[in-house]
């Protein structure tokens, strides 16, 4: 039986591809410079402030079908390159790190962070993380300024304490200022140029009032929050590092559980707690984990806790290279 396809549907879809602001067709994962494209000229003039816009004025669940199919081959295309770009790295060397929004710039937690994941990304880790601000842009920071001094690190955090929350006005614009003033080493490759150090960032426009951190060198940026969660918790095969965080970071904490329960990708990888006092007492998720590993209620968990940076980094870095 011959199949017909509405003319009209047809002419609605054709309509809303050729009127949606977004990039159905991207070659390369987004960064800062596609992201925030048109930043110059106001602050809802760039790239990402008019897909949230457009994103929020059809609804987050898609007012047409025509929307919805369009954002799904956004997201397609995105996964695909999101997936390429870790095929180029040893699964063992990606490494996520999950943690609160809200953690300032001026938090002691946001400079340990800092100073941890430059370490790792020196030693030869991808990090991985949600692509929000707080934890997330701590740990891209720190991927951005690998290579560099401590004294470095240390003038780059003073000058952005000057804007502490992502709800300051000028949160992305000083960050971008660091951006250009300690550039990334930039290496040919192929068709588009690839940095010394690079990381990798996932967000997505579910959450689009909170910028995403410039600092990651990839920026997998996605309308479909599930597709988002599960790339952010299946990647990172070398372990997740979780710190203090709220009710996001929980989820994440018993969604990754999961998963390594059941070996679901064949391993079980390392969860590590960042922050006795939180873990064991303020959100005391460290000693449930514990318990029900000990009755049985959950297998193949790799967990460890600590305060210290360095206990990290060595425990990772002698799994990787024992």
């Amino acid at each position: 039986m011959e199949k017909k396809i509405d003319p009209t549907f047809i002419s609605n879809f054709k309509h809303t591809l050729e009127n949606c602001p977004y990039d159905l067709n991207r070659r390369y994962l987004y960064n800062a410079d596609d992201l925030y494209l048109g930043i110059s000229k106001g602050p809802m003039c760039y790239y990402d402030a008019l897909v949230y816009s457009h994103y929020i004025a059809q609804g987050k669940q898609a007012s047409t079908p025509y929307e919805q199919a369009a954002r799904s081959i956004h997201d397609y295309a995105i996964q695909q390159l999101m997936l390429r770009f870790a095929s180029l790295y040893p699964k063992e060397k990606m490494i996520g790190v999950m943690g609160g929004h809200q953690l300032l710039r001026t938090d002691a937690m946001f400079r340990q962070i800092v100073f941890l994941s430059k370490t790792l990304t020196e030693h030869g880790f991808v990090m991985v993380t949600g692509g929000g601000p707080g934890a997330m842009e701590a740990t891209h920071l720190g991927a951005w300024l690998a290579g560099r001094s401590e004294q470095d690190v240390n003038d780059v955090l003073t000058a952005l304490s000057a804007y502490p929350s992502f709800k300051d006005s000028k949160w992305l614009l000083s960050a971008l200022d660091i951006m250009r003033e300690y550039p990334q080493e930039k290496l040919p490759y192929q068709e588009r140029l690839r940095y010394r150090y690079e990381s990798l960032a996932i967000p997505t426009w579910l959450y689009g009032h909170e910028p995403s951190t410039p600092f990651a060198t990839h920026i997998a940026k996605f309308f479909d929050n599930s597709i988002r969660e599960d790339a952010v918790l299946t990647l990172p095969f070398g372990g997740i590092i979780y710190t203090p965080g709220s009710a996001g970071t929980l989820q994440e904490i018993f969604q990754d559980a999961v998963q390594n329960h059941y070996l679901s990708f064949d391993i079980s990888s390392p969860m590590i707690f960042l922050g006795k006092d939180f873990w064991m007492r303020e959100v005391p998720v460290y000693p449930l984990l514990e318990d029900l590993m000990a009755r049985g209620k959950y297998r193949n968990l790799k967990l460890s806790i600590t305060d210290n940076s360095e206990d990290i980094i060595r425990s990772l870095t002698e799994t990787i290279n024992p």
